[in-house]
């Protein structure tokens, strides 16, 4: 008589999942009714049934975590969907989690939402219109719908304040910000390709835990910005050689 084999989940195996649907509740942080709500939308896959009690394991937790890191940037349920769909029936837990980790904001601080007397006590000064417009086109703050009211990148604040004391054209300003969006949009295209196809098979392969995997692709990001930094001090270093150089060569 041959014992029929329990019934598995994707990616899944019976000694891993281990934890009731009660307990995933308590684990992640959700209420069953969403988690069932969940699983019915295929959000994750079916837990693992040993008679008539299904088992949570890893793969589902990492999804759970994947789909509330999405939630926080703003996607719907149907976007959500579809990117989820993309990813493979079989991944592992360490293949969800480096999803997760490419979700990162890479800014140190959330835009914090700040009216003008709140940004006018953060920056320690009195700020005009002229004042506030430029610091909107150096992209530190960015209005709302709300008279008054601002998104403001906290962690630049202070280097937004520096540049307020040079007395820079506005013009100017939003000409230097147009390059910096076309070319960093391009940086970051590229560098992300490298990442997908270079960075993260190599640390899908290593094996490690997920929280180890994300450790290492944090490290990834100052490097990266240290990088581009390098790059364009080299690049203007050398602009300015060249400029010098035809400056001469004129005079001669």
């Amino acid at each position: 008589m041959i014992s029929a084999m329990p019934e598995t989940s994707a990616g899944g195996t019976v000694d891993e999942a281990t934890l009731t649907v009660d307990e995933l509740s308590t684990r992640v942080g959700m209420t069953v009714r969403t988690l069932r709500f969940y699983a019915g939308r295929g959000l994750i896959p079916p837990p693992i049934r040993r008679g008539r009690v299904g088992y949570y394991g890893p793969e589902h937790i990492a999804r759970l975590d994947l789909v509330r890191e999405l939630q926080a940037h703003g996607f719907t349920l149907s976007a959500i969907e579809g990117y989820l769909d993309r990813i493979p029936p079989n991944a592992t837990p360490q293949d969800i989690a480096l999803h997760r980790t490419l979700l990162t904001p890479w800014m140190r601080d959330l835009p914090e939402t700040l009216n003008r007397t709140a940004l006018v006590r953060r920056t320690g000064r009195e700020l005009s219109d002229d004042d506030i417009e430029m610091l909107v086109a150096l992209g530190v703050v960015e209005p709302t719908p709300d008279e008054d009211v601002f998104q403001v990148a906290t962690a630049h604040l202070s280097l937004g304040v520096e540049l307020l004391d040079l007395d820079l054209p506005v013009d100017a300003v939003l000409a230097a910000g147009r390059i910096f969006t076309e070319h960093g949009r391009a940086i970051a295209e590229e560098l992300t390709e490298v990442f997908r196809t270079k960075v993260w098979p190599h640390y899908r392969d290593s094996g490690g835990p997920p929280e180890h995997i994300q450790q290492l692709v944090e490290r990834f990001k100052p490097v990266t910005i240290q990088g581009l930094v390098l790059a364009y001090e080299r690049a203007v270093g050398e602009t300015q050689r060249d400029t010098i150089r035809r400056t001469q060569s004129k005079r001669r």
